[in-house]
């Protein structure tokens, strides 16, 4: 079985990869395309199916550190406040699916996984260094770089995000819809908020062809806001994007009183906004000695807070497919069939979940949450999912 390993990409993706790959006893090597490492001052959300892995890697300590047990997480409609829906986290979240949720800063999470990486092999990670493309054989695959030099190794991991260099020579350029919605994001300190601004939860406040999700990070010290509404008009895919503050008021007109005074809490020059693209899942993601995670693989929407944990997830069924496999392009075969179908469904899940956040009339978003007890199916398919034990070999796989 194949000892060395390539990883394009030292995102949360890559280095959850890493972490899962070294730990088995694999020799990683990871090529980023930036200067220096270090992640945008965003939210973001990890459920049990990920949290799994990472505990496996030995983290519980240092996301406890950091990161916010939701006590439960709420949909309201966004002028009255009123409760439409819930799904009761904490200590039950972990009871039921077998590890807990958290709330992270991005950064925090990142630096996290970074340290578990360095302290397996501090070396392994080369940075400036801009992934082009890749060739292979039936032996080894040879991954090339912008500054013309290039690095062979048995395997080659395309964790390189959406606009991934390795997934285009793979499945060719996928096109890229603009989805309609924008997402504003930004962060305030608790000390800016009104005492009683809201508890250790995470909300949706859903409304017409809006709706925004807001919670804690860094042990309830600062509050997450990421807003989606619907326009027309095309932005930049880019995280990094600054726009005027008074935009973001306008796009929350009229909304709750708690939505407002976050808004009117955050730093003027510090809000962010982007548009989301959606693109069609592709089920053949690898070649013979190739394969890609995460954004690469299939880009995912927000609105159910799983793209992350998608590549957590892929990043334990990979290493666990190269362990176990007798060569390597079985393990890549191994591994896309466990996951091809359960990541088209999140997919899928996500861009529904964008419609039903957004219903116009308020009886009929009642109506849609009652008819739809979201609780309910995510325990039943989504959160119970164990990447550590999810079967390889059998021809019926859990999704």
């Amino acid at each position: 079985m194949p000892t060395k390993v390539l990883i394009a990409g030292a995102g949360l993706g890559g280095l959850a990869a890493a972490a899962c790959l070294m730990k088995r006893g694999f020799q990683v090597r990871i090529y980023e395309q930036a200067p220096q490492l270090g992640e945008v001052g965003a939210g973001i959300q990890q459920s049990a199916n990920a949290v799994k892995v990472l505990y496996d890697l030995g983290l519980r300590d240092a996301l406890d550190k950091v990161g916010v047990k939701p006590k439960e997480y709420e949909f309201r409609r966004y002028d009255t406040g009123e409760l439409l829906h819930k799904i009761p986290f904490a200590e039950a979240h972990e009871r039921n699916h077998g590890a807990p949720y958290y709330h992270l800063h991005r950064a925090d999470f990142h630096q996290i996984l970074l340290n578990k990486v360095r302290s397996l092999d501090p070396h392994c990670i080369r940075l400036d260094a801009k992934v082009t493309g890749f060739s292979e054989t039936s032996h080894d695959v040879t991954l090339k770089l912008a500054d013309g030099s290039s690095v062979s190794a048995d395997v080659l991991i395309g964790a390189d995000g959406i606009k991934s260099a390795i997934r285009a020579q793979i499945a060719g350029e996928t096109p890229a819809t603009y989805t309609g919605y924008v997402a504003w994001r930004l962060a305030v300190p608790r000390a800016k908020l009104p005492a009683d601004i809201m508890e250790l939860v995470g909300t949706v406040w859903c409304g017409p062809k809006n709706h925004c999700v807001v919670y804690w990070l860094r042990g309830g010290e600062l509050l997450n806001f990421v807003g989606c509404p619907e326009e027309a008009s095309l932005g930049e895919e880019s995280w990094t994007q600054r726009r005027p503050w008074q935009e973001l008021k306008a796009a929350y007109a009229g909304w709750h009183p708690k939505i407002q005074a976050i808004i009117d809490a955050a730093e003027r020059d510090q809000c962010y906004r982007w548009s989301l693209f959606d693109r069609k899942p592709i089920y053949d993601w690898s070649t013979e000695r190739v394969t890609l995670l995460g954004d690469a693989a299939h880009p995912t929407l927000p609105f159910i807070a799983q793209g992350a944990c998608m590549a957590i997830e892929d990043g334990a069924v990979l290493a666990r497919a190269l362990e176990e496999a007798g060569s390597v392009p079985e393990a890549l075969e191994l591994y896309q069939r466990a996951r091809v179908e359960r990541c088209a469904r999140v997919v899928q899940e996500s861009a529904e979940h964008g419609t039903l956040y957004h219903i116009k009339d308020a009886t009929q978003m009642k109506k849609a949450f009652a008819d739809r007890n979201i609780a309910r199916e995510r325990a039943q398919w989504l959160f119970n999912y164990d990447p550590l034990r999810v079967p390889l070999q059998d021809e019926e796989l859990p999704l």
